[in-house]
């Protein structure tokens, strides 16, 4: 991961947007980054190389001395070391070094040539532990600011010894201030995702837990009392022809047994409803049998529904008819909460084959100050759900023109093997 000299803190949409897509770019590029780095040093060096700081008595003048040629190749090959400071950062770091010491020794004028190795300790900094970061970044620093003390043209004392040392120092320190931050920010990550793995086994463990108190629970109600009305059920048909007092007194207890283990599955399977959920109905489970009755509901309360079927005469698994019952009766109330008062729909029910293709359109366009149907919804969650859990698929999409469609295709063999 790249790591730049500095923080640049977006300033508007605009602006964050070029920055963030900057970021990805060269974080999928480290190499272009790289080069990057490369050039905006050689373009510090060389122009560094044109300034004096002794040029008037007034201040450091521009433009006043150049480079020679041998200065400016020194200063490419300084630069272009660079390009692999992350894929060989010692070894980039002992050759800017040297050739830093050669430029100050033999140079009369040397050029400033210690940027590169600069970015060089900064990079090793970064990328390896304390106590070697301080290792060579005293060893750099006394190495550079000795050669520019001791062959530098300028006197033992001067400012830019001063700042060769305090260039070299910064960039150790900044390096490792850097890889400590790394550091610290990957700790949290990891801490974090184990602690969020550790409430996910937790959440298993107790689940699992659960699930088996309630099967013990539902095996020991249905288990003992099933065995007393086979009992007494065998004892009223033995007696049934010469002992009728006796039998109908088997039977009542079979009616009692019966009525105690209806009562404790309720109790039982009570424990696992939220608050507020209505109560468990008595009729048999929906299906598309009733469908008649559902479009009617809807037609009552305001919505015109028109009903297509060629699903032909056989039953469909109870699963599936359940499935399609609720995907038709949501796709509806959506219809009646989200497309207007003058909307209309169209249900269709097909079977094709070895699926059923189940379709919900309307015309309708968004009530005005009313939520937008979107496919994270819960209603089309719940019915993805559904459609998901038999093998089959759904789409839900707005409709060319205006209007909403639903249509789900479910397999007529469920996966649990259920068929028609």
């Amino acid at each position: 991961m790249p790591v730049p000299f500095f923080d640049v803190t977006p300033t508007g949409p605009a602006t964050g947007t070029l920055y963030a897509r900057l970021r990805d770019w060269f974080r999928a590029h480290p190499l272009a980054f790289d080069a990057t780095i490369a050039a905006g040093t050689l373009v510090c060096m060389i122009a560094a190389s044109f300034t004096d700081p002794h040029g008037s008595p007034e201040g450091p003048t521009f433009g006043d001395r150049a480079p020679d040629a041998g200065s400016v190749l020194i200063m490419v090959i300084g630069a272009a070391a660079l390009v692999l400071r992350r894929r060989r950062p010692f070894a980039v770091l002992c050759f800017t070094v040297t050739i830093c010491f050669v430029e100050l020794v033999d140079d009369v004028r040397p050029a400033p040539i210690a940027m590169s190795a600069v970015v060089a300790l900064y990079t090793v900094a970064s990328r390896t532990d304390r106590p070697t970061t301080w290792r060579v970044g005293l060893v750099t620093m006394a190495l550079l600011t000795a050669a520019a003390m001791i062959f530098g043209p300028t006197n033992w004392y001067a400012q830019e010894n001063l700042g060769v040392f305090a260039w070299t120092g910064m960039a150790a320190a900044a390096g490792d201030a850097v890889r400590s931050r790394r550091a610290f920010v990957d700790a949290i990550r990891e801490r974090a995702e184990r602690a969020e793995r550790t409430r996910e086994e937790e959440a298993g463990r107790r689940v699992a837990e659960e699930r088996l108190r309630i099967a013990r629970d539902l095996h020991d109600v249905v288990a003992h009392h099933i065995a007393l009305v086979n009992v007494q059920a065998g004892v009223a048909a033995h007696v049934m022809d010469k002992r009728p007092d006796q039998a109908k007194e088997a039977l009542a207890h079979v009616r009692e047994a019966s009525r105690s283990a209806l009562d404790e599955l309720r109790a039982t399977v009570g424990l696992l409803r939220q608050s507020g959920d209505p109560e468990a109905p008595t009729e048999p489970a929906p299906g598309l049998a009733v469908l008649d009755g559902l479009l009617d509901s809807f037609r009552k309360a305001g919505l015109p529904v028109a009903l297509a079927r060629a699903d032909g005469d056989g039953a469909l698994p109870a699963t599936v008819d359940l499935a399609a019952y609720r995907i038709v009766q949501e796709a509806l109330t959506n219809v009646r909460k989200h497309a207007g008062p003058d909307a209309e729909a169209e249900v269709s029910v097909v079977r094709v084959g070895r699926t059923v293709e189940i379709t919900v359109l309307d015309n309708g366009a968004p009530q005005a100050g009313a939520p937008a149907l979107t496919p994270g919804g819960h209603g089309l969650l719940g019915m993805r759900e559904r459609v998901s859990a038999l093998g089959g698929t759904l789409t839900a999409a707005p409709r060319y023109g205006g209007g909403f469609r639903v249509q789900a295709i479910l397999p007529v063999t469920t996966r649990t093997g259920e068929d028609a």
